[in-house]
């Protein structure tokens, strides 16, 4: 039985596509709340909207990783 090997490369690649909806989501739930004076930039609530937006992230990641085939 072979194992199945994932191509580096792709895996980078992925890996980065998720770092870059991780910022992208994580600017758009980000900006409206600052621009209303929700919180101030560089709060701890900027932090953690980022924080949740990566974990959110992350589950996706893993998610979808295992129903695409690298």
């Amino acid at each position: 039985m072979d194992a199945k090997k994932s191509n580096p490369i792709k895996v980078f690649l992925y890996i980065s596509v998720w770092v870059i909806i991780w910022g992208t989501v994580g600017s758009l739930v980000d900006f409206p709340l600052y621009k209303n004076k929700i919180y101030l930039e560089g709060s701890i609530y900027q932090y953690l909207t980022f924080t949740i937006t990566a974990v959110i992230s992350i589950i996706s990641a893993k998610f979808f990783y295992k129903k695409i085939d690298l």
